[in-house]
């Protein structure tokens, strides 16, 4: 495979990811944290680093209504629900990078 062909591979499921995350807005970002170690912020953190590399200025806020589709006030007062204690303790326990 040559790398162009590597690289929109990659893209598309990164893509998918995205749109996969956004259709299953019951997954909330402190589960993904828990059980995986990283969540949608992380991704559009990881989206906003990529530009940077590029010579490509993307604030906080941009790269994350880039990645959620949506400014990212208006996700979490549509989406987001208060972490149960059980969460937060978990969330907690771990080491956050």
């Amino acid at each position: 495979m040559d790398d162009q062909t590597q690289l929109e591979i990659e893209a598309a499921a990164f893509r998918r990811l995205r749109d996969h995350l956004a259709e299953r807005t019951d997954v909330q970002n402190i589960d993904m944290m828990n059980l995986a170690g990283f969540c949608r912020n992380c991704l559009s953190r990881w989206v906003q680093e990529a530009a940077a590399e590029r010579g490509i200025e993307m604030s906080k806020e941009e790269a994350r209504e880039a990645f959620y589709g949506m400014p990212y006030a208006e996700w979490r007062e549509r989406y987001q629900t208060d972490a149960s204690a059980e969460q937060a303790k978990a969330f907690t326990a771990q080491e956050h990078t």
